[in-house]
């Protein structure tokens, strides 16, 4: 792609995030007005003033800010008043309140209605700057995070990818690119680092976008199982054949077959899968008139093909069969600069779901997700905010909301903590299980991949399970 035909996308993502903050302080006393424009103007803050609700209700139709502090006990209409008609003009808007020490009752009431925050008079600057810039962050990656999907979604066509960094503006003009043709595209990278939503993205810019996009985990269906699955069936070809099926090659036809965790196939099921690319027909199981289709293949998988191609596990003329166009994904590592976006994403997302407030993410909390290496990638990051939304009480994210595993807390040092007097074989059982745990959850139970991740048969994973009394849970997403 030239430079010309990513400007827009560039420009449109960076346009309303530049610049110094603006804030408007709406108080009726001049000598809280004149401190708070002295101190924030010495920080660098664009500061508007405003005296009662009618002039700043004027200011806000007139200009976009990101941030306001609300007197609460305005002369005529109170702060709390004011505060619904505030975030119908500018929804995204994070309103501070400012509260004398007789009006602290009030304040939950102003975060029901959408305050942000409250302070008290008087207050301490470094604690109302530490508020206000953890406020204007958020403000300002939630309307980045806008701002970007928007430009994703005139151009592309991209739903639910969020990434603004050099990797991630490469791979979406090559999925641009590949999406329209009719080739078979490998997608390679680590577990949870999105690549369904990839193969979803070429599937819904690609002139099959209203035939099926059909999925199927084959790391996840049992081998004796994956033939009828992806082939169908004839009534009576094995015991439990009651009735004919189609199978998913049927199902995808005219459309896009998506074969997620593919490097875990067998090596019959991947003679059956070559010929199905070479010749596009294939017979139901226990049938004998060939059906022909016209799928588009999508294949994923975290294993290093090449490398089990040497070992005998791939054959590698399916290997080269479907690594016509390969697409690396980077892992969120490697793309730090986007943890703030997805993040934000995430915040929105599971604050809808479980329909409360967005929280912020705590300064400190926001290192640590940058400072961490992600082995999970984009799902472990996903699971954190997701965590961390359900279990704040403040609509602030704290270190201490995240899982142990960002934050360095280690199994063992809980463990002897309650249970001081507990042999060192039942300790070292209890910590394997919460590995176990652990791991499974953050796979969403899916224990072919963490089986990968441990480096052990799948076999040994599920005896260690049964073994440990794991608790399994129901797989809520691939």
């Amino acid at each position: 792609m030239n430079a010309e035909a990513t400007e827009p996308r560039l420009v449109g993502t960076d346009a309303r995030v530049v610049g110094p903050a603006r804030i408007l302080i709406l108080d009726d006393e001049v000598a809280i007005r004149e401190s708070l424009d002295a101190l924030l103007s010495m920080e660098g803050f664009e500061v508007t003033l405003a005296v009662d609700g009618p002039t700043g209700l004027e200011q806000l139709a007139a200009s976009e800010f990101d941030l306001l502090l609300l007197d609460l006990a305005l002369p005529g209409e109170s702060g709390i008043d004011l505060l619904p008609r505030i975030l119908e003009m500018q929804p995204q808007l994070p309103v501070i309140m400012i509260t004398a020490y007789g009006k602290v009752s009030n304040v939950v009431d102003a975060i029901r209605a959408g305050a942000e925050n409250f302070v008290q008079k008087p207050w301490d600057n470094e604690k109302l700057l530490a508020d206000i810039r953890a406020a204007i962050g958020r403000h300002r990656a939630e309307e980045e995070l806008v701002q970007l999907k928007r430009a994703l979604k005139q151009r592309y066509n991209f739903e639910n990818i969020v990434g603004k960094s050099e990797p991630m503006l490469h791979l979406f003009d090559l999925v641009a690119q590949v999406a329209p043709s009719r080739s078979t595209v490998l997608v390679q990278g680590e577990s949870g680092t999105g690549k369904e939503l990839i193969a979803k993205a070429l599937h819904a810019n690609s002139p099959r976008r209203n035939k099926p996009f059909v999925p199927v985990n084959t790391g996840s269906v049992p081998s004796e199982l994956l033939e009828s699955t992806l082939f169908g069936h004839v009534r009576g070809a094995f015991t439990s054949a009651v009735a004919a099926k189609k199978g998913l090659f049927e199902v995808a036809n005219g459309g896009t077959l998506f074969l997620d965790e593919i490097g875990t196939m067998g090596m019959d099921m991947q003679a059956k899968i070559l010929r199905v690319l070479q010749d596009r027909r294939f017979m139901h199981l226990g049938g004998t008139e060939e059906i022909q289709v016209d799928v588009r293949i999508i294949a994923a998988t975290n294993v290093d093909l090449q490398a089990a191609v040497r070992e005998g596990r791939f054959r590698e003329d399916l290997y080269y069969r479907l690594n016509v166009i390969c697409l690396e994904l980077p892992p969120l590592r490697a793309r730090r600069q986007d943890i703030p976006l997805l993040a934000s994403h995430f915040l929105k997302f599971y604050a809808d779901e479980n329909d409360v407030p967005v929280p912020a993410l705590a300064p400190d909390a926001m290192r640590i997700l940058m400072d961490y290496e992600w082995p999970g990638n984009v799902r472990e990051l996903e699971n954190a905010i997701e965590r961390g939304v359900v279990l704040t009480t403040t609509r602030t994210i704290t270190p201490d909301l995240l899982p142990a595993s960002l934050t360095g807390n280690t199994y063992s040092a809980s463990l002897l903590d309650h249970r001081p007097d507990t042999s060192l074989f039942d300790l070292m059982e209890e910590i394997e299980r919460r590995i176990i745990a652990d791991r499974l959850e953050r796979c969403h139970w899916n224990q072919t991949e963490a089986a990968e991740y441990f480096k052990i048969p799948l076999s040994t994973l599920n005896q260690k399970i049964k073994r440990l009394n794991v608790e399994i849970k129901k797989r809520v997403r691939d």
